[in-house]
């Protein structure tokens, strides 16, 4: 039996279903299958991790689909207009996304449900369910196991996440070539998959997590949307965008570093200078396929955050969002937010500390390749220190 076969049949064992629905995932799963065996150079225990990792993504997808089986009337959800952020990592849209997650007239798509959505939430249980304190005991390994995640990427149970998880049960998604070296997957992925049965299997999902448990208004964030914004607009054609920007230099070393510190948990051999091309290739490809999309009259629909004024006090530029999408921003949501600020400071974990050059990489050559970038949105130079050779960057890029 070929790995595939075994995976999907480990999958339907764990879970008594057969029925995974429409066949859109099974390249991928193909593709990633191949480039993990002939390419990712796991560990041993790396690769047990993984393939239990992609069991996981199979029977959540069967569940989805033994849900939508039992309850079809599910599909009768709709999702209107949500508003999506992205843009690059590493450029403050985490913190805005938890921001933003504070109003309780707004849906987010929320750590212990994204990884694990069936059962569908219910509202009467949605703060007791046991996939909080599951999360909890995860998050609280991660840490232990990995500290500098902390610094990184600080997260809770119910904070809102990215949409990756939803997108791995299609097995179209950036996490996978953030997790191994995957080279043959990711070219596949970022240049020839077609992500629009992807995007709209993240609708089904969606569709599943609001039947029993609204709001229905979604806020979600997801900066590799960029590289594939033209199926995302395909399956969600109404909706509006929040897009972070920073200095290129803050952004490509750390996201390579977090890339860095994902991988260890698979393998014992990582390339650093191979994961820095693989974040400068992705980014570059995905900003200019999103001012593309801006440019071909789509501006209106986006509402810009620039890095350091955002830092400075996120409040007032949170309103003039929400006077971009014409909603009221009340006293409640911004008592709340503030709240969520005094109670995760930027410094909470510490620093993220990185060198650009461990991954190739030269901050000023990464300016001017990206000149397109920082010319076109006006993004300023950071006044951080970036040395290639000794220094150290810290960083705060929640």
């Amino acid at each position: 039996m070929d790995r595939v076969a075994d995976l999907i049949r480990r999958a339907r064992t764990a879970t008594g279903l057969d029925d995974f629905g429409e066949d859109s995932f099974r390249e991928g799963l193909q593709r990633l299958s191949l480039a993990l065996d002939t390419e990712a150079r796991l560990s041993e225990g790396g690769a047990a991790a993984f393939d239990a990792q992609i069991i996981h993504f199979l029977s959540q997808r069967l569940q989805v689909e033994d849900w939508y089986r039992r309850h079809p009337e599910i599909d009768e959800q709709e999702i209107v207009a949500p508003l999506i952020g992205l843009g690059l990592p590493r450029t403050g849209s985490t913190a805005l996304g938890c921001l933003l997650g504070e109003d309780p007239a707004v849906r987010t798509l929320r750590n212990w449900e994204a990884s694990t959505p069936c059962p569908p939430p219910e509202t009467q249980t949605e703060e007791s369910d046991p996939r909080i304190e599951i999360t909890r005991q995860s998050l609280a390994r991660r840490a232990e196991l990995f500290p500098r995640m902390q610094t990184m990427f600080p997260s809770s149970p119910t904070a809102p996440t990215e949409c990756h998880g939803l997108q791995a049960l299609d097995f179209k998604t950036q996490l996978f070539q953030a997790l191994a070296r995957v080279p043959s997957y990711s070219d596949w992925l970022n240049n020839k998959a077609d992500l629009v049965p992807t995007y709209r299997y993240v609708k089904r999902v969606l569709k599943l997590l609001q039947w029993r448990c609204p709001p229905k208004r979604w806020r979600l964030k997801n900066p590799s949307h960029i590289v594939f914004i033209e199926a995302l607009d395909e399956v969600f054609p109404d909706a509006r965008f929040w897009m972070t920007h920073r200095d290129i230099a803050d952004v490509v070393p750390s996201s390579a570093d977090l890339y860095y510190e994902l991988a260890r948990a698979f393998s014992n051999d990582i390339d650093k200078v191979y994961l820095g091309q693989l974040n400068a290739d992705t980014w570059e490809l995905g900003m200019r396929r999103l001012i593309a999309f801006r440019d071909a009259g789509n501006e209106h629909r986006f509402f810009d955050v620039h890095f350091a004024p955002f830092q400075k006090d996120p409040l007032p530029v949170i309103e003039r969002l929400y006077d971009f999408i014409g909603e009221d921003f009340t006293a409640e949501v911004r008592a709340r937010m503030e709240k969520w600020r005094a109670e995760t400071p930027r410094e909470k974990h510490g620093d993220h500390r990185y060198d650009p050059a461990d991954f190739g990489l030269n901050v000023e050559v990464l300016r001017e390749r990206f000149r397109f970038y920082s010319d076109h949105f006006g993004v300023q130079t950071s006044r951080k220190r970036h040395d290639n050779n000794a220094g150290k960057d810290g960083d705060h890029d929640r």
